[in-house]
Formats: C-alpha cells, structure tokens, sequence
C-alpha cells in the first residue's frame, strides 16, 4: 500500500481538475494505494473545495498536516497549539503590516487590523474576537512574496519555540513548532499502518519543502526552483504521477 500526499493549489489543482485525472486517482485507489490532499488550507475551505470538485480521495489533511480528517468531514487527529499565544502572534502579525489574520480552531474567524474593515466584513479585531482554547492554524496575507518574507522571519525569531511560521508565496500559515507537511503524512502513514517508505509528496511551492525533502517525492514542473531542485522526480502533474507509479 502508498499514499499519495498530493497539495491542492497549483498541484492536484494545476489546470483544474478533469475526468481524466479523477479516473487516474480512482485507479490508484482501486489498487489498493492512499490518496490523500495536504494543503495549507483551512478545514472548512478545504472540505467546501472537495465537496465542490468530487475528486475522490481517503483522506484530508488541512492547516499544513495539523489536522487529519475523512472527506465527510470527520476529523482523526489533530495538532494544537496554545491559545495564551493567539493573541500577541496577531498583535505582531499587525505591526507588521498584515491586515486581517484567519484562526483555525473549533471555529473559524477571521480578525482584522482595522475596526471599520472588521465591521465591513462582519469579523472581528483584537478587542472583540472569540475566546478560544486552542487554535490549529493562523493565517495571513500580504501584497508580495517579499513582505511576506519578511514577516515570516518576524514570527520565526519571536515565536520560534512554540510555532512554526511557513511561507506559502503572499501567504503565511502558522501551525505549532513540530508541525508541516512532513510531519502530517507521518501521521498519516501511522493511522493506516503503513511503511513510511511508501510515503510519496508531490508539490510547488515552499510550504511543500519539508515533505518534499523527507520523502520519495515529486515536483510540479510549474513549481518554484527550490522545490524542484529538492525533488526526486519533476511531474506535469497528478496524472503522469499515478501512471507511473502504477
């Protein structure tokens, strides 16, 4: 048995997602193999993308491996980080220049720099957001890869100890210090009981690193220097990737 560990954007969504591809993923599970999607993204947007686009897959991995779940939306594990560091992570996400920050927890909400914006978008600021107990991820945006660059080397230096902040182009996803990619398709491999071995990533972007280096990988031939540089193999995409692999 193998698992596919495959991201979303600009991966297994590279040039959208048509029949020909969700027959290739349904061979590869007729085989008797693993598909699953891991991807920086939210659980709530990542299950809305699956019940969307109908892939076909055994598992969901969201927030950068932090939370594991079936495509019904039942969650199997998950990885948390303190909720006493929620609030000066946003302070300093603020300071710096984010405008808004999305909180993944048992809820999800999104806080905004700017009273008025909040109020424009029904979101909440630092006085007024929800008490949480925990969070799985926080998100953030800014308007070049650069700026967000260099906030990431903000959160790192501060937060260092107990997150880790991973650059995603514009984006940041912050998840706890133990977490990524990597670490999620570990867990993974744990809960079916296979070999990590028979682990295989494919991804673009730098948020994909740390699976992509630990791990029999591939990369897209759309994807950015550094992932195909630490790559095994470069793929046009998912489809070649299970032809192959079968």
């Amino acid at each position: 048995m193998k698992i596919i560990g495959s991201d979303y954007d600009g991966t297994l969504n590279h040039g959208g997602i048509d029949e020909t591809k969700k027959s290739a993923i349904a061979k590869w599970r007729k085989a008797g193999n693993i598909f699953s999607v891991i991807s920086g993204r939210c659980v709530k947007e990542i299950l809305e993308i699956y019940n969307e686009k109908q892939f076909g897959c055994d598992y969901l991995i969201a927030a950068n491996g932090a939370v594991i779940l079936k495509p019904d939306g039942e969650i199997i594990t998950e990885t948390r980080c303190e909720s006493d560091i929620a609030r000066p992570l946003l302070e300093t996400l603020f300071s710096s220049g984010c405008e808004f920050a999305h909180v993944q927890s048992d809820i999800h909400f999104r806080v905004y720099a700017d009273e008025k914006t909040a109020k424009e978008k029904e979101g909440y600021t630092l006085f007024n957001m929800p008490e949480i107990s925990y969070f799985n991820q926080i998100s953030t945006m800014l308007e070049t890869p650069d700026e967000s660059e260099e906030v990431t080397a903000v959160v790192a230096e501060k937060f260092g100890e107990f997150l880790n902040p991973l650059q995603n182009g514009r984006c940041i996803d912050i998840v706890r210090h133990d977490m990524n990619k990597a670490k999620g398709l570990y867990l993974l491999a744990d809960l079916v009981k296979a070999d990590y071995g028979d682990i295989i990533a494919v991804g673009d972007n730098i948020n994909d690193l740390d699976m992509i280096r630990e791990f029999r990988s591939y990369a897209m031939e759309n994807g950015v220097d550094s992932v195909k540089e630490a790559a095994t193999y470069i793929t046009e995409g998912v489809t070649e990737l299970i032809e192959k692999e079968l």
